[in-house]
């Protein structure tokens, strides 16, 4: 799938997610789990399912955001485990995004439109065994004026998020 589709899908789920009550028929929302969610969009190419979780804590403080982190399945461009993040913000092109939990650290490699994606399917795996096992993970980034965020976010109820969004979409 290429970048402009990857950032039209995600532009669309936020937009819907955030502020718009027009598309509400297509976007089905299957369930809730503790600090994680998992909705269903209804495209013409098929559903597209994920889990989605919203920061626990966010630093600065005072710079409150519309950050999200992702977990998406698109089965009819058999794509599975597929992670993205958004901040809120325009990422700089110089700095990393950077997921960690305990010792393990993920990479983000596209930055586009105000989300990052990884580009290993393999890495994606990886962290979804750690995103089950652990209890927290931590998303950091850099706005476009060089100034690092960090997005806290419970692992509670991920593991009944994502096998919810995965057996929605197989």
């Amino acid at each position: 799938m290429s970048i402009i589709k990857k950032y039209l899908l995600f532009s669309l789920i936020v937009l819907i997610i955030s502020i718009s009550k027009t598309f509400a028929g297509d976007l089905k929302k299957v369930g809730k789990f503790k600090d994680w969610e998992v909705m269903i969009i209804s495209e013409t190419s098929g559903k597209v399912c994920f889990a989605q979780s919203i920061p626990v804590l966010q630093a600065p403080k005072d710079n409150k955001r519309n950050a999200r982190l992702f977990v998406t399945f698109r089965p009819s461009e058999k794509i599975s485990n597929e992670i993205s993040t958004t901040a809120g913000y325009e990422f700089n092109k110089k700095n990393s995004v950077l997921a960690t939990s305990g010792n393990n650290k993920f990479k983000f490699d596209i930055k586009q439109q105000g989300f990052a994606w990884m580009t290993s399917s393999k890495k994606e795996n990886i962290m979804v065994k750690v995103m089950k096992k652990g209890s927290r993970i931590m998303v950091a980034g850099y706005n476009e004026k060089g100034s690092q965020t960090i997005d806290h976010y419970s692992l509670l109820g991920f593991t009944k998020a994502y096998n919810t969004a995965k057996k929605a979409c197989s």
